[in-house]
């Protein structure tokens, strides 16, 4: 349906395997794929603000000119300086990677390294984006990331299970 927001929610976790490899949550691959005109395609880019990095698909391209103007206008309205040429490059300097029917994509290892991601890896719904978090980075979030701090708790000890019953 053309026009339709796509939503992500919820969380989920990835142990980092060989070459990068990542598994995107079910729920999340459905919307990427989804709005992402039923192509396996994931956009992925650093997080502006917060030490992770951001996914989206790729109908949210459709939104960034939008994004754009708001963002200008509000700098004029508050006498701000505004470069729309960088903040331009910095919003569609995102990269194009293919998942499988699985989920399984591999994160290009200059953005594992700007998010700081290792082996292990937390996915946290944001609406129009998700947040790919190495834990120990969403640890160190203030009190407003409480409740992400407990699933990612819940969702490590859960991948961990397996490994306590192997000899």
């Amino acid at each position: 349906m053309a026009g339709r927001p796509f939503s992500y929610r919820g969380q989920g976790f990835s142990l980092r395997g060989e070459k990068g490899r990542l598994v995107l949550p079910p729920s999340f691959r459905k919307v990427v794929r989804d709005s992402s005109h039923d192509t396996k395609v994931l956009c992925i880019a650093k997080h502006e603000r917060w030490d992770c990095l951001t996914g989206f698909g790729l109908s949210r391209m459709d939104e960034l000119e939008e994004q754009l103007d708001r963002e200008e206008e509000r700098a004029i309205r508050l006498e701000k300086d505004f470069d729309r040429d960088t903040r331009s490059a910095q919003l569609y300097g995102f990269m194009e990677v293919p998942f499988d029917d699985s989920g399984r994509f591999i994160v290009p290892e200059y953005l594992a390294e700007l998010g700081g991601l290792e082996d292990q890896v937390f996915f946290q719904g944001g609406g129009a984006f998700f947040t790919i978090w190495n834990p120990a980075k969403l640890m160190e979030m203030g009190d407003d990331w409480a409740a992400a701090k407990a699933a990612c708790k819940a969702l490590m000890a859960d991948a961990d299970k397996p490994k306590r019953g192997r000899k």
